[in-house]
């Protein structure tokens, strides 16, 4: 049976699509680098990187080669999240999908990114799947792992990328594997690119327990309407409402800081209540929200094949 796998499950390896000269970084590359750097370095000390760079030597200077696989590969941008592949689990193999990947509904250039996938498909292993007939990024939605996908109707069932397709909710069952779609209506940040990417809004984590940015009522009205295949209510927890993007991996959760001290640590204790187990780690990310992202927005986990339940 496909399944989309939660992303708490454990992972093979974390993509990096990295920084170069020719990217919207070109201004602030430097600050963007050392970001990076630092993401990178947390990586590795839990499981494999993968970085995808038309400059690998020029990475390799700056975090070395241990545990990381490097993809030399012309890019555009860096947001792995939205152009990487969407990896689902089925009869005990990975399978590796390509959606289209067209900038947010075409708002920049993308071409150098939506070839990624197939540029690097025969270093990974998995069992590719061509779906570039369908615009689906990775930012669009969250998995609980056992048959539950959470979005958003204003990204997921916007005109700029549905191609004229009359059910989406169909496909996002049929090509993930997935028994039931939760749309939100609610809920977005300023300056959002993405057309209201689940990511920056609501995460589904362990336990069925909903992790959202708080401040907007709508969204919170809309959260406490949801219910489990099972029928209960989601438990709710609140964070400041950049700190949502953050990443989960083996063994720690990186979760992206900012100016604001106090709203980092009320961050990190939310993330704390919800994953005990595993060490949070804060990353000073205020360098990604001049592009309007953030650090979920430029990482894609690949799960471990022995996830099939």
């Amino acid at each position: 049976m496909r399944r989309l796998p939660a992303e708490w499950e454990p992972q093979e390896a974390i993509l990096l699509t990295w920084p170069h000269a020719a990217t919207d970084w070109h201004d602030s590359l430097e600050e963007v680098t050392e970001c990076y750097v630092s993401l990178a370095r947390e990586i590795v000390r839990r499981e494999t990187l993968w970085i995808v760079t038309p400059e690998p030597e020029r990475v390799k200077a700056l975090v070395g080669e241990e545990n990381i696989r490097y993809f030399e590969c012309p890019t555009n941008d860096t947001w792995s999240r939205d152009h990487a592949f969407i990896s689902v689990v089925e009869d005990g193999e990975r399978r590796l999908l390509d959606f289209r990947f067209n900038a947010w509904g075409g708002k920049f250039e993308a071409s150098l990114d939506n070839a990624i996938n197939r540029r690097i498909r025969d270093g990974i292993r998995g069992v590719y799947e061509d779906h570039l007939d369908l615009e689906l990024e990775g930012g669009s939605i969250e998995s609980d792992g056992r048959g539950t996908i959470l979005t958003t109707v204003r990204c997921n069932l916007n005109p700029n990328r549905r191609s004229g397709r009359e059910d989406m909710d169909r496909e996002l069952k049929r090509r993930l594997g997935a028994e039931r779609v939760l749309w939100l209506r609610s809920g977005g940040l300023e300056h959002d690119d993405t057309d209201g990417h689940i990511d920056t809004l609501a995460r589904l984590a362990p336990d069925d327990t909903i992790l959202y940015g708080e401040g907007d009522e709508a969204l919170l009205c809309e959260l406490q309407t949801l219910r489990t295949a099972e029928g209960k209510p989601y438990r709710l927890v609140g964070m400041p409402p950049y700190h949502v993007n953050f990443l989960i991996m083996n063994g720690a959760v990186l979760v992206p800081f900012y100016e604001n001290t106090e709203d980092n640590e009320r961050a990190r204790r939310a993330l704390e209540s919800v994953f005990p187990e595993r060490e949070i780690v804060g990353i000073d990310c205020r360098i990604l929200l001049t592009q309007n992202g953030s650090l979920h927005c430029s990482t894609m986990q690949f799960p471990a094949i022995d996830t099939e339940k």
